[in-house]
């Protein structure tokens, strides 16, 4: 599409791993970028050096790489607005320059007032049923006064001066919002050591980089009326030409027990999915699902499929669940679209990871794994469970081993008697194929020893793959080959 003038932004701070609500944000504002031929900005708001770090800087980066949402600028990148770290915008003076023209020209205020101070006039308002916010103790000083102030040596906050009124504006998820002005009180954008606060920091850098949608969650609703008074005083001090940009509150994405899902939670770390063996292909289906509707029902797509459809006004203002279950199952959907070849070199790392295969496969392993992959793609959810599926394909006899509460359950005396008749009917036919392998064990267990499918199969399985859930058993014995098949009968009997 030609470029619409639409400027989206994504801004996290690098402070701990990615997690899902984040990813949700990322989504929506490049799906909403993608379908309106707009602009995608990756932004890294890391101006607080107490907890941002390095590490989670260059996960971000990976996260969103390896989730193949792509921006148009941003860190790698680049583009006209560099840098995009707020640490290096600071260290060139952009947001000192604007506060220092916003005290100057009386949008902004000196405040002294100590901590102790500010909490003991807080607990009085509460006392007295007022607002606890800041109540503009220093709002009218005298130059006099804030000069004996300083050569007390009092440190001092920098305050944006709020005018006087109430605040609306049309949400782009949830319609006309109001906030009333006494629920707005003057407030810091510098702290006592001049580093910049989100309060300053996020505003100029959306002004000046020409942002026209913020998408972003509904935790963060309460602070847009201060942005909308910086914005009105960057335009009167000339920083900006006075456009605002809109804004949309994305709903909260809720964990077990309707509560925000927290950083806490284990199923809200992106590198949680990563490590079972999700897709990044699933992950953002799923994602996109939770606060967005497709319509008629439709729950399986792909990203470029989410961004040819996606408009705000299916973006529901109602808190979103985050489903496992349902993620799961998506995930397996996604697993069994994959071409085998393709899932092939998906399950690999996984399979290195536990000690199976080692990189680069030698052309055998590669032959076997192309084999085996078809007969469990119909069985996997996650990328992480064909380690328990093919690993007894992979696995070195001195190195197999059974499930003990399978071997438990199935391998008692009645199972070792199944298990030996079954390596005594295989031990002497003449092909070790798939339907050669049926026939005997059919003809033994089944018709010789008149027992069922399940109760028949159940040892043998346990015996020569380790678990009671499995492949398919003729196809996977017949890949184990004679000599290992056997040898495995051998021992479990």
């Amino acid at each position: 599409m030609a470029d619409s003038g639409i400027r989206v932004r994504f801004c996290p701070s690098p402070t701990g791993n990615p997690h899902v609500g984040m990813v949700r944000t990322a989504l929506f504002n490049w799906a909403y970028a993608r379908h309106t031929g707009g602009t995608f900005v990756f932004r890294i708001e890391d101006t607080d050096s107490a907890r941002d770090s390095e590490d989670s800087y260059d996960a971000l980066l990976e996260a969103l790489s390896w989730l193949s949402l792509t921006w148009d600028e941003g860190p790698v990148v680049g583009g006209p607005h560099t840098p995009y770290r707020q640490s290096e915008r600071m260290r060139e003076g952009i947001y000192a320059d604007v506060a220092r023209r916003l005290e100057d020209s009386g949008h902004a205020y000196r405040c002294y007032c100590t901590p102790e101070e500010l909490e003991e006039r807080r607990a009085q308002a509460r006392e007295e049923h007022r607002p606890p916010g800041y109540d503009g103790h220093c709002r009218d000083l005298t130059a006099e006064e804030r000069a004996g102030l300083a050569a007390e040596g009092r440190p001092s906050v920098l305050r944006l001066r709020m005018p006087d009124r109430d605040w609306e504006w049309d949400d782009l998820v949830r319609g006309p919002i109001t906030f009333a002005a006494d629920q707005v009180p003057d407030f810091v954008l510098l702290r006592a050591n001049g580093e910049p606060l989100y309060t300053l920091v996020n505003p100029v850098d959306d002004a000046l980089m020409g942002i026209t949608h913020v998408l972003r969650g509904e935790d963060l609703l309460s602070s847009t009326p201060r942005q909308l008074a910086l914005y009105e005083a960057l335009g009167a001090i000339g920083v900006t030409d006075g456009s605002v940009p809109r804004f949309g509150h994305l709903p909260y994405v809720m964990g077990e027990g309707n509560k925000k899902l927290s950083k806490r939670d284990p199923e809200s770390s992106l590198q949680w999915y990563r490590d079972e063996g999700y897709l990044p292909e699933a992950l953002l289906n799923y994602l996109s699902l939770l606060g967005w509707s497709m319509g008629e029902d439709r729950e399986f797509f792909s990203k470029e499929q989410l961004a040819d459809a996606f408009t705000l006004d299916r973006v529901s203002p109602n808190p979103a669940r985050f489903d496992l279950k349902k993620c799961t199952a998506i995930n397996g959907d996604w697993i069994r679209t994959l071409a085998p070849d393709d899932l092939a070199e998906r399950i690999v790392p996984f399979l290195v990871r536990a000690g199976l295969v080692v990189e680069p496969l030698d052309d055998p392993t590669r032959r076997l794994l192309a084999q085996a992959v078809p007969l469990v793609q119909e069985r996997m959810e996650t990328l992480g469970q064909a380690v328990g599926m093919v690993g007894f394909l992979l696995a070195d006899d001195d190195r197999f081993t059974l499930d003990p509460a399978d071997a438990e359950a199935m391998l008692d005396a009645d199972g070792r008697s199944v298990v030996a008749a079954a390596l005594e009917a295989l031990s002497g036919i003449p092909e070790w194929t798939t339907a050669s392998i049926e026939e005997a064990l059919r003809a033994a267990l089944v018709d010789g020893l008149g027992l069922k499918p399940k109760v028949a199969f159940g040892p043998v399985r346990v015996a020569v793959t380790g678990r009671r859930v499995s492949p398919p058993l003729f196809e996977s014995m017949e890949l184990l080959g004679r000599e290992r098949s056997l040898h495995r009968l051998a021992a479990a009997r």
